[in-house]
């Protein structure tokens, strides 16, 4: 290749460099894409692996996720780093389209929290359907819990918790509650190795594949409810935004065909997530 360019004139060389930077440019004509700022739920637990491969099919829209904390993800679309927002913490998200940085807000699916623990179970708390009563037993008894500490949505949901309980759990940061600042993957796997009680998301738990002798402990509090919402980030704020392909997924999402391409998901037979975006937004 090295001696063919040695031969080819200069003319002939900004020819071709012509010919490649226009078939370039072509291709990514014909392969339109958005940003989608999520969490690692969505991602971890591949219900992003089995649907976008089906939306770009039909409305040939490459979707590019970025998966972060809650927390994380709404900042960037913040910054204008995304098109998108796909997350689940309905109250940061209903104060980020209060502040001007998305439009409207709109339920997709929903699933919920657990427990999960060793089978030493310290606390006994497992068979609980008292979330809260649960939260109590853990720091009574100062048994291990690791945290995600990372400003998630399930971070969030389990600060919610701790305050319901009136635990202060950050001030036993480093003792038997630890933070690991990390994803849900990354903090079940730090938890089961020290033997730590861990608050995730059910999608996650079923999907992650370290369990070893863990099982869920805590489940069935309403409590629990994990909704998740998606919203267009505000092409008046971001010109950057690609409000026509974004609109596309999100109106996908919200359609029969994307809920039941939500619903169509499972592992071992399990559903991971159950669309209600029909049941909240009519």
């Amino acid at each position: 290749m090295r001696k063919f360019f040695r031969h080819m004139g200069t003319g002939t060389l900004l020819v071709a460099g012509l010919l490649i930077g226009s078939a370039t440019q072509q291709a990514f004509a014909e392969d339109p894409f958005i940003v989608v700022q999520s969490t690692t739920s969505t991602q971890n637990s591949g219900l992003f692996d089995y649907m976008l491969p089906i939306f770009k099919e039909k409305a040939g829209i490459d979707v590019r996720v970025v998966a972060v904390g809650t927390g994380q993800a709404i900042k960037n679309a913040g910054n204008c780093d995304g098109d998108v927002l796909f997350v689940h913490a309905k109250s940061a998200e209903e104060k980020f389209v209060a502040s001007g940085g998305a439009l409207k807000r709109s339920d997709v699916m929903y699933n919920d929290f657990v427990i999960v623990g060793p089978p030493s179970d310290p606390a006994g708390v497992a068979g609980s359907k008292d979330v809260v009563a649960a939260m109590k037993k853990i720091a009574e008894t100062k048994s291990p819990f690791a945290s995600r500490g990372d400003d998630s949505g399930t971070n969030k949901a389990e600060m919610q918790l701790w305050k319901a309980a009136d635990i202060d759990a950050k001030s036993s940061s480093g003792d038997w509650y630890r933070e690991t600042g990390s994803g849900m993957g990354a903090t079940l796997n730090t938890g089961t190795a020290m033997g730590a009680y861990v608050l995730t998301d059910r999608a996650t738990w079923i999907s992650f594949g370290n369990k070893g002798d863990y099982k869920i402990a805590v489940e069935g509090d309403p409590k629990l409810f994990n909704q998740y919402g998606v919203m267009l980030v505000n092409p008046e704020k971001c010109t950057s935004v690609k409000a026509k392909e974004g609109q596309a997924f999100i109106d996908w999402l919200l359609s029969k065909d994307g809920q039941d391409t939500i619903a169509g998901y499972k592992i071992d037979g399990q559903q991971l997530f159950f669309p209600n975006a029909a049941a909240v937004n009519g």
